[in-house]
């Protein structure tokens, strides 16, 4: 049985860690090679870095700092945001990212997905979607870009089809609905998703406490959760450690990879 994996997730600002409600009204946190170094130390599963305003600045994603953060972290380790070439994939890669992530770009040139897919693997293409719940679209849900702030009329469960079908090899779908409000992981998008493409999803979006993580795992086929306000949001007054939510994932038969306590 594989392993569900605990992803920390960083919205990069000129090298630092913020954390949003809804993709909007973003706080400092800290630097991100220290907070990635201290993530790692943690035994976190996997860290992915979103580089949020390189997009609506209309520049390429945030080469030093990807270096920094790649230099304190030996585990799977994905980056996004200004990606809109071949040559800036391999920029990333080269910089020591393992997997890119795109978003934006990917819908305005979904060839750019089968273009990595070919070039570096599709092990090596995560498309990330931020979606919306809607009533204009077949699924109930839309996809937005730009961070959220543009909606494109695509609805979002063929769109990760389509996605699937030009070669990524993991989809992360980010509720915009559910973003900070530590309610809970969107379960009805993730159900939707899984029985549209076959490929590992990643939950993304409202986990604030150890059991949304639980009814995540035991209720969809995700393979991954992303989390940041547990981890290290200064908005919540009890942040978890990775090994404080494995061992509730544990106790409720939510098989992951353990923590190796010195």
């Amino acid at each position: 049985m594989l392993t569900k994996r605990l992803v920390a997730c960083f919205d990069i600002i000129n090298g630092r860690v913020t954390k949003a409600i809804q993709f909007q009204d973003n706080i400092d946190v800290a630097p991100a090679e220290e907070l990635a170094e201290a993530m790692y130390n943690l035994q976190i599963d996997e860290l992915i870095f979103y580089d949020i305003t390189a997009s609506s600045e209309k520049r390429k994603i945030d080469i030093p700092t990807i270096k920094k953060v790649a230099g304190k972290v030996f585990i799977p380790f994905t980056v996004g945001g200004g990606i809109k070439t071949l040559d800036d994939m391999y920029e990333a890669l080269k910089a020591g990212a393992e997997k890119i992530s795109i978003d934006s770009m990917a819908v305005r040139n979904p060839q750019l997905i089968a273009d990595g897919a070919k070039a570096f693997g599709s092990q090596c293409v995560v498309l990330s979607t931020q979606v919306k719940k809607t009533d204009s679209q077949p699924s109930g849900y839309e996809v937005y870009i730009d961070g959220a702030r543009l909606a494109t009329g695509i609805d979002a469960i063929e769109w990760i089809k389509q996605g699937q079908e030009l070669g990524a090899g993991e989809i992360c779908l980010n509720s915009i609905d559910n973003d900070g409000t530590l309610k809970g992981y969107d379960l009805e998008l993730m159900l939707l998703a899984e029985s549209a493409v076959s490929v590992p999803l990643i939950a993304s979006g409202g986990a604030g406490k150890p059991e949304h993580l639980v009814d995540l795992f035991s209720k969809t086929e995700a393979q991954a959760a992303i989390i940041s306000s547990m981890l290290y949001s200064p908005r919540l007054e009890k942040n978890y450690s990775v090994l404080e939510l494995k061992e509730c994932l544990t106790q409720n038969n939510v098989n992951v990879r353990p923590v190796k306590v010195y």
